[in-house]
């Protein structure tokens, strides 16, 4: 059988052509690729990003998953390959629940019943300091809204389930302070019954 001619045959002009299609294609898909890679990055999935903490919270609302004690829950975005951030209420101190070696503090377990009952489930809006936005845990700090834009820090020690906690300097500090000689005095929460052994040594001193 006498072979068929190839009349599909492509000049070298269209040869170079489609080798420059092809470059050309390869080119964007790296681009492409690389793009996704960098918006992934700058979302935590591979590592921590203090540096755009601002950028990635502040002033925005995300979504609480989880409360872990009174002062300290977890949001609905990536953080250091995590699929969460685990956040720090700045200016907070609330009886221990789940600290290793050590026991359940007086008022912890209604006080982390409290932020769950306010927070979990609920979009919560995000305020940062500029220049102090993460503990030594790598915990974001920060001060939380709920949505009837109650600043939750502040109405946890309004309500006598935490402390004040002045070990650092922060914006809120005076009326923090003020709250919490409010809730003292109204024997509100765990000042109802607290005894000088249940205050954290910050207070103690």
């Amino acid at each position: 059988m006498a072979r068929r001619k190839n009349t599909h045959r492509l000049s070298p002009a269209q040869w170079r052509w489609k080798r420059r299609r092809r470059s050309l294609a390869l080119l964007a898909a790296w681009l492409v690729t690389a793009s996704l890679l960098l918006a992934a990055d700058r979302d935590g999935w591979f590592g921590s990003v203090p540096d755009g903490d601002l950028q990635r919270y502040h002033g925005r609302s995300f979504a609480c998953v989880r409360v872990v004690d009174g002062d300290t829950l977890d949001i609905a975005a990536p953080d250091a390959g995590q699929p969460h951030t685990r956040i720090r209420l700045w200016g907070v101190d609330t009886p221990e629940t789940v600290k290793p070696n050590t026991p359940v503090q007086h008022y912890g377990l209604e006080a982390r019943r409290y932020t769950r009952d306010r927070a979990e489930g609920q979009t919560l809006r995000i305020e940062l300091l500029a220049h102090d936005t993460r503990d030594k845990y790598g915990r974001l700090l920060a001060y939380v809204y709920l949505p009837d834009g109650t600043m939750l820090n502040e109405a946890i020690v309004a309500e006598g389930f935490g402390y004040a906690d002045s070990r650092f300097k922060h914006r809120y500090l005076p009326e923090f302070g003020r709250a919490m000689r409010s809730a003292q005095d109204a024997r509100r929460g765990l000042w109802r019954n607290v005894q000088p052994t249940d205050l954290p040594y910050h207070l103690s001193r």
